[in-house]
């Protein structure tokens, strides 16, 4: 935690699983396949690969995600170990995610009407905070402890055997997507968890219809402007032929 300070109220498992860098080469497996930290041990506190997991067999283990090559987790393990709750979400792979830490912004953000009351990052109604930490730093702030909103986890397992490897984006920039509920709490709009459509796909795709339809109407333009200025038809070049000659009567 950046708060030296404040970093003393917290357990050890949290103040390591925020401070860990993970997805670096495992030092004990640099020579094997697949050898990213993607894993953390809350018993150990610490960041393993998926070829340390034989000693770790019986601890609470926590799978680490990358989205936007940033570090997520998903909402599911994250409620069993904290409150969770005005920490923005994403889906992706049909999996619901957090960020562990706030990403770096490349500019300020102005007018926005809502954002993260850490770190002023642009976030969507009814969202407080962009990440774990910033809810952390705010609650430390605030209040000095974090016990009231950390929950008893005694088993806590990966997915499956052979999961994933966390990798759950290609390599552009998702943003968040907009959800819309009804009174039944089906998607209404695009963006939903497990269904719906992506605003902005469905804009993209409007867009390159319309910059298909310009370029076709100005290839259509430079190929009439090719043509000669005195050119005609061909069957009115074929007909003309020169008439026959008349002379002035002598007189």
């Amino acid at each position: 935690m950046e708060e030296s300070s404040c970093s003393t109220n917290l357990p050890p498992w949290l103040e390591s699983l925020l401070s860990e860098k993970f997805y670096n080469a495992c030092i004990i497996h640099q020579d094997a396949k697949k050898n990213e930290k993607n894993i953390f041990c809350l018993d150990c506190c610490e960041g393993i690969c998926p070829h340390c997991l034989t000693p770790h067999g019986s601890h609470r283990l926590l799978q680490i995600r990358r989205y936007v090559y940033h570090d997520v987790i998903r909402v599911g393990d994250a409620e069993k170990l904290m409150d969770c709750s005005y920490v923005q979400s994403y889906t992706t792979n049909s999996a619901k995610v957090v960020f562990l830490n706030p990403r770096p912004q490349t500019r300020a953000c102005r007018n926005i009407n809502n954002g993260c009351i850490s770190c002023d990052r642009a976030l969507q109604d009814p969202y407080l905070f962009c990440s774990i930490f910033c809810k952390i730093s705010h609650i430390l702030r605030s209040e000095g402890m974090m016990s009231e909103y950390l929950h008893d986890c005694e088993v806590l397992t990966l997915p499956e055997l052979g999961f994933d490897d966390g990798l759950m984006t290609p390599d552009s920039v998702l943003e968040p997507f907009i959800s819309l509920r009804t009174s039944s709490g089906s998607s209404a709009s695009c963006g939903a968890p497990g269904g719906g459509f992506d605003c902005r796909t469905i804009a993209s795709t409007a867009t390159t219809e319309i910059v298909r339809k310009k370029r076709s109407s100005k290839s259509a333009i430079r190929a009439a402007a090719c043509l000669p200025v005195n050119s005609q038809p061909s069957e009115l070049l074929g007909n003309r032929r020169k008439g026959v000659p008349r002379r002035s009567p002598f007189h």
